[in-house]
């Protein structure tokens, strides 16, 4: 049973990140779906989201996996993320991060996410990175 509600999730970003573009679209039993609102600023050259911003969302995407099954710890880091980048992103549409928990240990947590654009069921993108888990206190 997670940790974290949604509506808690929610109000914890709005007040630790509310520089992020980004939106919780569901907590479903086994993964997060996290979405990207996409910009032109996160456009680069050919009409094509940036890998910057791809990787964000996946960073982000683990971050509230990790902090859904562990509690709003906000010292949780990255400490790898791994990248592949699968197609062209759709410009104009928004991209979704949905990500489950491979691993989740005393210390280390792993995470996998998957990305696409919006409306189109082939994966732009997957990750897979992993977080440290601060001590208790």
């Amino acid at each position: 049973m997670p940790k974290v509600s949604k509506t808690e999730m929610d109000a914890f970003l709005s007040k630790e990140f509310p520089q992020a573009n980004f939106v919780l679209e569901s907590f479903d039993t086994d993964s997060i779906t996290v979405r990207r609102k996409v910009t032109a600023e996160d456009l680069r050259p050919g009409g094509t989201v940036s890998g910057p911003t791809m990787m964000s969302l996946a960073d982000c995407a683990i971050y509230v996996a990790v902090l859904r099954e562990i509690g709003l710890v906000a010292l949780a880091v990255t400490t790898s993320l791994n990248f592949n980048f699968l197609r062209k992103p759709v410009a104009d549409k928004d991209i979704l991060g949905v990500c489950k928990i491979l691993k989740l240990g005393k210390t280390l947590a792993v995470g996998e996410v998957s990305i696409y654009s919006e409306g189109d069921d082939r994966p732009i993108a997957h990750s897979v990175g992993t977080y440290s888990i601060p001590p208790k206190k």
